[in-house]
């Protein structure tokens, strides 16, 4: 059976060296890492997500702001609030929770924000360093930091002669991951739904990790014996067993089956998910770190 990786004590971990940064920046700079999060609209999972992240922000000693804006809001109103965040010097970290409604471009609102202050990494700037290996210039977008951290701590920081396959090419996901695979020195594929006989490639991997959204797509033939598995995906699938209209949460892989195959692997929910959240706040603190001209501690 494999090693299951626990997100959220790896994530626990990660907040700890997060207070502890953020005490040593205020003791120093006398400087308080600011956080600023935007949302619009009324859906409820957002509106989740956020709260989440505005408690930790304050777990961590940060100035947690939120604004939560109407559903009509207009897309000069919201690109107006943003611009009063990258002007405030108090605030080092900006976040416009997506989806946005409909009738707002949000790709416009993401690339509005200031580099410096994208602690979501996901301006084309922080985008573009990633993915041209320049890891310390830059904010690295959370989730693929979050999985990568995990690859680090069973692997090492150097994975010359493994062999990575990604499942998803996403910009939000898969690019970056695949991107910074390829700074640690490993041999990565990039597979995604035009690969030709997806799992035999998926079977050289000595590292998989799987972002596809879609619910249990890999199965333990897929697996190399003994490979590291990241499964990034998490999915809603019906559960009729728990009740009428019930649903539980699985991710790309069929992890019952894989987990009998894989060396390492992490499950879902309960692996990558709660490290999105960590690094969020590693990346404000290091927005912080450097905003005050210090050098920002590595996690």
């Amino acid at each position: 059976m494999a090693e299951l990786i626990d997100g959220r004590k790896v994530a626990a971990e990660m907040i700890a060296s997060v207070k502890a940064a953020t005490s040593a920046l205020k003791a120093e700079a006398a400087s308080t890492p600011g956080l600023a999060v935007i949302i619009v609209g009324d859906d409820p999972a957002s509106h989740a997500y956020v709260g989440a992240k505005s408690k930790m922000a304050k777990e961590c000693g940060y100035n947690s702001i939120q604004h939560t804006l109407p559903e009509a809001t207009t897309q000069e109103e919201l690109s107006s609030l943003v611009q009063t965040l990258n002007r405030d010097p108090s605030v080092h970290g900006v976040l416009v929770q997506l989806p946005l409604p409909k009738h707002l471009d949000s790709e416009a609102i993401i690339q509005s924000i200031l580099p410096e202050k994208d602690v979501d990494g996901l301006h084309v700037v922080n985008a573009g360093k990633v993915a041209t290996g320049d890891l310390d210039g830059g904010l690295v977008s959370c989730t693929p930091a979050g999985a990568m951290l995990f690859v680090r701590r069973t692997h090492g920081a150097d994975l010359s002669g493994l062999s990575v396959v990604v499942i998803g090419r996403s910009n939000l996901f898969g690019k970056p991951m695949s991107a910074l695979l390829l700074a640690a020195n490993a041999t990565v594929t990039t597979a995604h739904s035009r690969t030709k006989d997806l799992p035999a490639v998926c079977r050289n991997a000595d590292i998989l990790v799987a972002a596809v959204g879609r619910p249990e797509m890999v199965k333990a033939d897929w697996i190399k014996p003994g490979a590291t598995v990241i499964d990034v995906g998490i999915n809603r699938v019906p559960a009729p067993d728990k009740g009428e209209g019930k649903f539980r949460l699985v991710g790309d892989v069929a992890f019952t089956e894989c987990e009998k195959v894989a060396g390492v692997i992490t499950p879902v929910p309960g692996g990558v998910g709660p490290m999105t959240i960590a690094m969020l706040m590693a990346n404000t603190v290091i927005a912080a770190y450097r905003k005050a001209g210090r050098r920002p501690p590595t996690f």
